[in-house]
């Protein structure tokens, strides 16, 4: 069996999902917003499917990169693939992005589960067959009824409660937010939230991304205070140091890194340096699910978790093969969006919750997205 091609579908789709001008997920009006289906085919008929972004998978991409590598190899190959992609990346200018690395990789996995007629999870290791969630908020806003205040963020985890999350994770506010940064705000609304759904779920922060080490330890241990299970992000990734220093102030675990690049050799590094407590990595952000089981297995090692970061079939399929993650992220969430609606383009849910706030691993071949190949094709704007 080798591959004979690799190809790229863009599509429209409805959404009510904007980006602000730092790239934060936001509602908005319905759009007519654009995905990218990747295929890559077998000659002996065998297909693999995944989604991604259309900047992240351009046809430069798929033609200077994927298809140099892919064309006349034999895709069960994952290892000697990723690691002859990952080489590509050194002279790509960087063209050739994690994200896209992660996308074609993705697209290997399906192609094995459905070969094998085998979900991916269960290829990956299989440790469980449902996964608890938490409920992933968007980021703070100025919408009234939304995520505008600190009784707002209070109400909304009371709804998130009713529905079955047994753990909250809270996207405070940001700039372009007229007030934000302000970690008085932070504090503010993560007491809201605890008094609101009292001392029995779990509660998280992803707070701004460049707070200053004074400002981090300040909301730090506000969250020791109020129990939280984790604090994630709070200053710039790029300083490993300022990690190191937070970990060794607080007693609340340090999650990270989320958004470092380095893949797993970054992550390496900051279990070394002790600049964590819980590992993360996330399928899109490390360049494939390949490294971020490696990253979850070297966790392990030393006795960590790896919570895996951000939702998706790829992710839940890794959440769902190893021990050392507890939770799925499930998001991100907001008042004015019902995440349990199903995208235009798929047939059901790939990470369907039931109302204990597990979520179930789909049984079917591959990574478990349930594709409208109709809608799709009926839908697309350009191939490549």
């Amino acid at each position: 069996m080798k591959i004979e091609s690799v190809r790229g579908t863009e599509f429209t789709y409805p959404s009510r999902r904007s980006v602000d001008s730092a790239g934060h997920s936001h509602p908005g009006p319905e759009v007519q917003a654009r995905m990218a289906m990747i295929t890559i085919t077998t000659d002996n008929g065998h297909e693999g499917h995944t989604f991604a972004p259309p900047q992240v998978i351009r046809p430069y991409v798929l033609e200077s990169y994927a298809r140099k590598v892919l064309l006349g190899e034999d895709p069960f190959q994952r290892e000697k693939i990723w690691m002859s992609l990952e080489h590509w990346q050194r002279g790509s200018a960087g063209q050739f992005t994690d994200r896209a690395l992660a996308a074609i990789e993705q697209a290997l996995w399906d192609l094995a589960g459905r070969a094998l007629k085998t979900p991916v999870y269960k290829l990956l290791g299989g440790y469980r067959d449902k996964v608890p969630a938490y409920g992933s908020t968007m980021c703070g806003d100025e919408l009234a009824g939304g995520l505008s205040t600190p009784e707002e963020y209070a109400a909304f985890a009371e709804r998130l409660v009713a529905r079955g999350y047994k753990a909250i994770k809270l996207h405070t506010w940001m700039p372009p937010v007229r007030f934000a940064p302000d970690p008085g705000m932070d504090i503010k609304a993560c007491a809201a939230v605890r008094e609101a759904v009292g001392p029995d779920i779990e509660l998280m922060l992803d707070g701004y991304h460049n707070y200053s080490r004074t400002d981090a330890v300040r909301i730090g241990r506000a969250l020791e205070k109020l129990n939280f299970a984790w604090f994630e992000e709070m200053m710039n990734e790029q300083s490993m140091d300022s990690y190191a220093w937070l970990a060794g102030q607080l007693d609340i675990p340090i999650v990270g890194p989320e958004s470092l690049s380095g893949k797993h050799h970054s992550r390496a590094d900051w279990v070394k340096a002790g600049a964590c407590d819980v590992l993360r990595a996330g399928v899109p952000g490390v360049g494939g699910i390949t490294p971020t089981l490696k990253v979850a297995h070297l966790a392990e090692s030393f006795g960590m978790n790896c919570e895996i970061h951000g939702n998706g079939a790829a992710n839940l399929a890794v959440c769902a093969a190893i021990k050392n993650c507890r939770w799925y992220e499930r998001g991100l969430l907001h008042p004015f969006l019902d995440y349990d609606e199903v995208p235009a383009y798929l047939n059901s849910l790939s990470d369907p919750m039931d109302r204990e706030g597990y979520v179930h691993l789909s049984q079917q071949p591959g990574l478990g997205d349930d594709i409208d190949f109709e809608y799709i094709a009926a839908h697309a704007v350009a191939t490549y």
